[in-house]
């Protein structure tokens, strides 16, 4: 197998992402099975034509079920909306194709674990789409923790912060609304958070959080591009039925404690995506704004050199980076979409699940929803529960 075929089913933010890493895969990693790019989808004509010509997609369609009944498909890539990932997901997979779906995996617990149950009864691949947790930097900090540098891992706190929704003229994008997006911060910016906090530290056990929407309502809008939206003069307002910030505090199984915070209100973040890990001999600071450095402090050095160093994520010793630049020549957002290929590629050769697929997609919704339990119910949750 020296290719994969692929299907895409969306073409607006994630799809030109997940374009850009199939097309460059080959050309920094020559070794890896190559994505072929069959067929990109979208209910547009002319905007998914027009997506097709510009990311180097051989064809496009409007018709997700006829591009699922093509032999010279192997793997649907799923990146519309969240409220289609279960339908088109399950129909793939009975028709035999490999999945890869961006996060989060569904709009309910109950449909992933369905997704989880589909792809598995199959036995064909799955891939959830966790980006961050490919920059080298991230990957760094988590040989640190195996390795057992930083000790024993008492605190994991983690914060995504954006401001594009501070205007309350902003319009009433899919984003904003729950039957298609399933929630809004926490969905979208929190699941990245758990996801993370699962990949370094291990299960979260038990939750309790709080949440708020700031602006209620906001002008319909007359068109949407991606996360962009515009409004027409006078537009009527509809609800915003989503959060737009929540903060959660959580218990892992090992015994660390949790701090998680998800905002689209904050001034001056525009993707302030962060986290910071404290063990008894040492810890790391990562934000992805700084996206090749990680801040990392150890309590052995000796006493009059202590201190935060800034490790520059770039030299051979670094996971991925053999494949791009000299060191100190960084990269960039588009490049974890491309290493997550890579990943993806690798299960096929190696014929094993690729990670992260969807039973972390179904572990991040578990702890998603038992974070909306205990706002309801105003106590602490078990995830065990769920």
């Amino acid at each position: 197998m020296e290719t994969i075929k692929i299907g895409m089913v969306g073409y607006k933010f994630m799809g030109k992402a997940h374009s850009h890493a199939y097309r460059d895969l080959p050309l920094f990693f020559p070794k890896s099975i190559h994505p072929e790019m069959k067929v990109i989808c979208g209910r547009d004509p002319e905007g998914v034509a027009e997506a097709a010509k510009q990311f180097g997609w051989k064809e496009y369609t409007t018709d997700w079920r006829g591009l699922l009944e093509r032999d010279d498909i192997d793997l649907i890539d799923i990146n519309a909306p969240s409220d289609v990932h279960k339908e088109i997901t399950i129909a793939a997979v009975q028709a035999g194709k490999h999945v890869f779906c961006e996060k989060p995996l569904a709009l309910t617990l109950k449909d992933a674990r369905e997704m989880l149950e589909a792809v598995e009864a199959a036995g064909v691949k799955h891939m959830v789409g966790f980006n961050y947790r490919f920059a080298p930097a991230v990957m760094l900090a988590k040989k640190l923790i195996e390795e057992g540098r930083l000790g024993d891992i008492y605190h994991f706190r983690a914060w995504f912060l954006q401001d594009w929704l501070i205007d309350p003229n902003f319009p009433l994008a899919w984003r904003l609304q729950k039957d298609i997006a399933g929630s809004g911060s926490h969905g979208d910016l929190g699941a990245h958070l758990i996801d993370m906090a699962h990949y370094l530290i291990g299960d979260i056990t038990e939750v309790i959080g709080m949440s708020d929407t700031f602006i209620k309502e906001r002008p319909l809008p007359s068109n949407m591009t991606g996360l962009s939206a515009t409004v027409s003069d006078n537009a009527e307002k509809g609800e915003v039925t989503v959060d737009d910030a929540t903060l959660f505090l959580a218990r892992f199984a090992n015994g660390a404690l949790g701090s998680f915070e998800a905002t689209r209100f904050a001034s001056g973040h525009r993707c302030t995506n962060s986290f910071e890990i404290n063990g008894s001999k040492g810890s790391v600071i990562f934000d992805f704004e700084r996206m090749n450095e990680l801040q990392v402090y150890f309590t052995d050095d000796r006493a009059d050199v202590q201190g935060f160093r800034r490790v520059l994520a770039t030299d051979p010793a670094h996971a991925f980076a053999e494949a791009w630049w000299p060191p100190g020549h960084t990269i960039g957002y588009e490049h974890t979409f491309i290493h997550e290929v890579v990943e993806l590629m690798a299960a096929f050769r190696e014929d094993r699940q690729p990670v992260p697929n969807f039973r972390d997609g179904v572990k991040c919704q578990e702890v998603l929803e038992a974070v909306d339990l205990s706002i309801e119910k105003r106590q602490w949750i078990k995830v065990s529960d769920m």
